[in-house]
């Protein structure tokens, strides 16, 4: 019935596509096997799944939309793995490639929390005293550490001060955490955001190293944040509802099944309940 039915109404219209999200995600737990996910991020709604990350793929299933569609998008949402930016540049001649920003700050986040597993193993060589403080500190400290400031309860706000205390660096790195989120929350353009996140990568360069690579290889991805605001926080939803399908019985056995009843999903929710 649902091929019946899609047969009728797929593909789902693209023709007013401007703003493409592109992101990736795994169906299959502890296989490694991702596909790729293709999101309208004006209207909200999946537009295409792919079998898999190689380059030639996802350009097979962009193509599909027509050069029209493809000269018409402006801006293009990824992040910073995959080969994806070299393959909007080559088939999307109009369009701005924007890291999204949640991705960044998830990429800070890992490199804080590699810090503090860092400072507890280098806590086991230090004097019995010196050792419990830091220790004790540490313990316990990954989401109090992580979570925004803001939204700390009084108990978090005490094992912050403590790890604070105790860990010079894991501070530091904290408070640069905490001012990175901020920039990208009060900066009102493209001007005021270039400035802030530079002089935010001078001050980070010693405790972030990695990211700070990172952030300076994609910077200008990076900043075209401050000008449209535009993330894949809406792919990131469409992508815990694909996760919930695939348990509500539309199975993975085959992909093209998958994405059919994906799309019926979100376009065409009344068909597919017939």
């Amino acid at each position: 019935m649902v091929k019946t039915v899609a047969n009728k109404i797929l593909p789902v219209d693209v023709q007013n596509l401007q703003k493409l999200g592109i992101d990736e995600i795994s169906l299959v737990k502890g296989q490694g096997k991702f596909i790729v996910v293709l999101v309208d991020l004006e209207t909200h709604k999946l537009i295409g799944l792919v079998a898999e990350r190689k380059q030639e793929a996802i350009k097979k299933k962009m193509l599909e939309w027509g050069e029209k569609v493809l000269s018409q998008i402006k801006e293009v949402s990824m992040d910073m793995t995959g080969n994806y930016k070299s393959l909007v540049k080559k088939i999307c001649p109009n369009a701005d490639v924007t890291v999204d920003r949640f991705h960044v700050t998830k990429m800070i986040y890992e490199e804080l929390n590699q810090s503090r597993i860092e400072q507890k193993k280098a806590a086991l060589s230090l004097k019995a005293k010196e050792k419990s403080k830091l220790l004790d500190s540490l313990k316990g400290s990954k989401y109090t550490l992580l979570k925004a400031e803001n939204k700390l309860s009084d108990d978090d706000k005490i094992k912050l001060k403590q790890v604070k205390d105790a860990s010079l660096r894991v501070g530091a790195m904290h408070t640069l955490k905490e001012e990175f989120h901020s920039l990208f929350e009060k900066s009102n353009n493209l001007g005021d955001g270039i400035l802030e996140l530079t002089d935010w990568l001078k001050k980070a360069q010693p405790y972030y190293k990695k990211s700070v690579k990172t952030i300076k290889r994609w910077l200008g991805e990076i900043v075209g944040y401050f000008e449209e605001r535009t993330t894949n926080g809406i792919v990131e939803g469409i992508n815990t509802k694909l996760k919930l399908l695939k348990r509500c019985g539309f199975g993975f056995r085959n992909l093209r099944n998958f994405e059919i009843g994906a799309l019926l999903f979100w376009h065409f929710p009344e068909k597919l309940a017939q």
